[in-house]
């Protein structure tokens, strides 16, 4: 059974991508704990980040560490933050988010769903942040 992350990737549910390759995508959370936050995603179905391959992982966060740099820069935060849970979708996950403090880091009560517009303008912000950058190749059109 396919996971939601794979139907988004898919195409079959609506998603705000900022990254596209090969082998992994990027998408906007649309509970965000921040503006501009992001799940950076393999394609390929993998439910724990300890069962990845450790070149396709590796890829993962490197795209993280690419799209974390982009927030810092675009949203003024002071860091970007990252990390795994997993328990709320079984597909390998990488959420990256600006963060200016410890509470920024609190999943207990996310923000919860965020508007459409806010979600679009942000997209659009990394996406063109991430094309600053360099990496206009596996960065999607608007």
């Amino acid at each position: 059974m396919s996971s939601l992350f794979s139907k988004i990737i898919a195409g079959e549910i609506p998603g705000r991508f900022v990254w596209s390759d090969a082998d992994v995508v990027a998408f906007l959370d649309v509970r965000p704990q921040t503006d501009g936050h992001v799940l950076v995603v393999p394609r390929a179905e993998t439910d724990k980040w300890t069962e990845a391959e450790p070149d396709l992982y590796a890829k993962v966060t490197a795209v993280a560490q690419k799209i974390g740099a982009a927030q810092v820069r675009e949203f003024g935060s002071a860091r970007a933050g990252t990390t795994i849970m997993g328990f709320e979708v079984p597909h390998l996950h990488v959420h990256v988010w600006p963060v200016n403090s410890m509470r920024d880091y609190d999943f207990t009560s996310p923000g919860g769903n965020a508007e459409p517009e806010a979600l679009d303008a942000a997209a659009a912000r990394l996406r063109a942040a991430l094309r600053a950058d360099g990496h206009a190749d596996a960065v999607p059109a608007d």
